[in-house]
């Protein structure tokens, strides 16, 4: 089983991120048309597990072909961030949301700090050099977090407690904070569907 908050590591076990037992469960996102929704932010707020990141945490956000990989990065609150270069032209990395303004100016390779997101919310990206760069870093106060695959499911490793869930796609805008929807963690798949 994989635990959720090493989602972009890959990390596997079979215990929570507050050290608790954890369940496999599936959340399924699909769009009023049955189909499935993807890129999609999936988070599950736990009571009493940490709103920041464990220290060592890090996600990466990288420029290939002149496009952010990926699009859309979920990340918990306190995560640093890096952004390499792996194009052979230059970009210069820009946000201006709320939740985390920054500028990466003109630069090949990776930049030798990375950006730490330590406020809520949505970031969107843009290169101040190729227009059409679009991307989104998602940061989360939760451990349990994920994004959907082509088929609009994530698993997440869930320990006993009450649970709420949080969907986030990039159509919703960086102002939304995303749609609330139930679960319950006692079973293993919960379907949502997003409203037009």
């Amino acid at each position: 089983m994989r635990l959720a908050w090493g989602l972009l590591a890959g990390v596997t076990g079979t215990l929570g991120a507050g050290g608790a037992l954890a369940a496999p469960h599936t959340i399924v996102v699909r769009n009023e048309a049955g189909q499935p929704v993807h890129p999609a932010a999936v988070s599950v707020f736990v009571d009493g597990t940490p709103a920041r990141a464990a220290k060592g945490a890090q996600g990466q956000m990288a420029q290939r072909d002149k496009a952010f990989a990926p699009t859309l990065l979920v990340v918990q609150t306190g995560t640093p961030v890096s952004f390499p270069n792996f194009d052979t032209v230059r970009h210069h990395v820009y946000s201006f949301s709320p939740t985390k303004p920054f500028e990466l100016k003109l630069y090949a390779g990776t930049p030798v700090a990375p950006v730490v997101f330590d406020r809520a919310g949505t970031a969107t990206l843009g290169c101040n050099i190729h227009d059409r760069m679009l991307g989104y870093i998602h940061v989360v106060e939760t451990p349990y977090f994920g994004q959907t695959d082509g088929q609009g499911r994530v698993v997440l490793d869930l320990p006993e407690g009450h649970h709420r869930l949080k969907v986030w796609t990039p159509t919703m805008g960086e102002k939304h904070p995303g749609l609330p929807f139930p679960i319950d963690p006692r079973t293993r798949t919960t379907r949502v569907t997003l409203p037009p």
